[in-house]
Formats: C-alpha cells, structure tokens, sequence
C-alpha cells in the first residue's frame, strides 16, 4: 500500500492504518459500525456549522421593523415593571419608536413623573397605572382590562420581576418572598398577557416579548425559586407562540445575562454586563432572531456577549449538565457569603 510520505516516517501509525483497513476488510460488523460513528461525526460536523453561521447572521442582520406592530400608526405599547432599569428603558425607546406608552408599575408617583417626561420628550399619548403585582386585587385587573379594551395594543412588555433579596438555600426561603417571586414572575404575566392577547389576535397583530434570564435557562442553585419561575415562564412563552403564531401574533422569550439595574445589584457596565440602554437596544433590533438561544423555539438571547456565552454552553458542557449547575452554586455561595458579611457590617454600624 502507498502510504502518505509523513506517516512513512511514522511506521508504527502506517501499520496500524494499515491493520485497520485489513480489519474492515474481514470485519463487516466493524465496517458498518465505522461508517456509523463516521456519518454521526459528519452531521454533528455540520450541524455545528450551521448553528455558527446561523449565529453569525443573527448577529448582523437586523431584525423586524416595529412598524409591523403599529409603529407610527397611533398603537400603544404597554410595559409592566416599567418605572425602573430594563422596564424605564423599554418604554423611552418604543416611544421614540412611535408607539404611545401605557405604563404599569408599583409606584405611581414614579409613573407620573415618567409619563410627563415620555410626553415632553417624544410628543407621544401615555397612561398609566399603579398595581403592586406581589398583592393585587381583582379590581387592580379588572381597571387594566377596562384600560386596555378602549386602546390598541401592539407591543406588551412582560418585565415586571423579581428575584431573591440574596441567594439562599430552598430550605431556607422565606415564604412571603418565596410567594411573591412566583405571583410577580408567573401569575401577573400570564394574568396581564391574558388581558392583552384577545385584541392582539383581533387586530392579527402584535408582538409579546417577556424578559427571561439566563438563571431560568441554567439550574441556579441558591436561587432555586426564581430559576424555576423563570424556566416555568420560558415553557410558556414557547407553547404560547406555538399557538398565536398563525394569529398574526409572534411571542419571543427575550434571555439576558447581567444587567446593571436594582434587581443585579450591579452598577459597573463591563464586555459582559450593559446598561439597559444598549440591551433594549440590542433586543427591539433583533426581533425574530434567535442569537444565541437556537436551541430553543421562539426565544432570543439578543445581546452579542450574551449570545455567544449561550453558543458556547449549547455547544460544550450543556445549559443542564451537573458542570453548569456546580458552577453556579460554587458561585452563589460566595454571593451569600459576602451579603452576609456585608449585612453584618451595617448591622454593627448601627
């Protein structure tokens, strides 16, 4: 046999080649097993080929234009958890967008004054209303249902949220918290997209975008709580645009990283970690694209970091595997340690 000149130079892999092929020869079971593992090797080859440049293109191809969801055309958007950070940020940019702003938030005085200054600045209608959504009433849902009935609603921003004050074993988890993570993360935002979703496939037109985290898509010990309501909101969010899809209706789960904002705890903008501005940013200029998240149907991870740090996960270790899930309790439990510490501190300062 004509062995390549660079394995003449390494006799004892030209002999093993050379007893391998011997093998096949003589082997069929070994044959038809090698083709196997060949073939699954080549399609997993390609696979990760396409999923690259898939990533590519959703990295650089803009997404759908709002005015499919009434941009410009007198549409409202309505934003819940929307006087502060990522929920703030949503409504200042649909409404330079050209969607008129229906707020809803716990405080109204924050409401008010972020009504005024939407209307000052971009010339657009606004209302508002004030719900604490770890307590509300029936009346709370009833006023919205009344409010919404009477406008357009092309855009709903499910970002109302909330996490644990400091990761905590679930042993630990104290019950009002524990109640409130779930009525504010889960219960309001099917509660309000309920509300929303009748006139949306009425009109055959709309866009529900509900913010997830990367603490739903990856087991987070510490924060079993919210890690669950998350993952429980991105099963939801996928059957549900399974449903409207053919309505006219597109619903994506946006995932995110860190962000800074009161909820992170994080002040400092880094490579990995935005400001809310260039999040919203990011996720209104890249509806319909998956980014990141291509492993999971109708969902985004729109910010560029964000998206490759998923790729990397989806194409390695695996969002669910016992490494993720290690990693972030390892990293949680320093977390706690240093609130500990620092709540100790402030204690004795006292």
């Amino acid at each position: 046999m004509n062995l390549n000149p660079a394995l003449t130079r390494c006799p004892a892999v030209g002999m093993m080649i050379i007893s391998y092929i011997q093998a096949l020869q003589e082997n069929s079971v070994l044959l038809y097993a090698s083709v196997f593992f060949a073939l699954v090797g080549l399609i997993k080859y390609v696979s990760f080929g396409i999923r690259f440049t898939r990533l590519y293109f959703d990295l650089v191809l803009p997404g759908k234009s709002l005015t499919k969801y009434g941009a410009k055309k007198g549409a409202w958007a309505l934003i819940t958890g929307a006087s502060d950070g990522i929920g703030k940020e949503y409504s200042f940019q649909l409404a330079k967008a050209g969607f008129n702003i229906f707020l809803v938030s716990r405080t109204e005085s924050k409401l008010v004054a972020l009504a005024d200054e939407i209307k000052a600045k971009y010339a657009v209608e606004t209302k508002y209303q004030a719900i604490d959504f770890a307590t509300p009433t029936a009346d709370d849902y009833s006023k919205l249902a009344a409010t919404v009935s009477l406008i357009d609603v092309g855009v709903l921003i499910n970002n109302v949220g909330q996490s644990h004050s400091i990761p905590v074993p679930f042993a630990e988890v104290d019950e009002v918290e524990l109640t409130e993570i779930i009525s504010i993360n889960d219960l309001a935002t099917l509660k309000v997209t309920r509300i929303v979703l009748p006139k949306m496939i009425a009109a055959k037109r709309g866009l529900i975008l509900t913010m997830g985290s990367f603490g739903g898509y990856l087991p987070t010990p510490y924060l079993s709580v919210y890690s669950g309501s998350k993952a429980f909101l991105q099963q939801w969010s996928s059957a549900l645009a399974t449903e409207v899809k053919s309505q006219g209706v597109d619903v994506e789960f946006v995932l995110s990283y860190l962000v800074t904002s009161a909820m992170s705890k994080i002040k400092r903008t880094s490579l990995m970690i935005p400001n809310p501005k260039s999040f919203v940013k990011s996720t209104l200029t890249s509806i319909g694209l998956a980014r990141g998240a291509q492993l999971v149907s109708y969902t985004s991870t729109p910010y560029p970091t964000h998206a490759l740090f998923q790729f990397v996960i989806d194409n390695t270790v695996g969002a669910w595997s016992s490494v993720v899930a290690r990693s972030n309790l390892n990293m949680h439990i320093s977390i706690r340690k240093r609130a500990l510490r620092k709540a100790e501190r402030e204690r004795k300062a006292l």
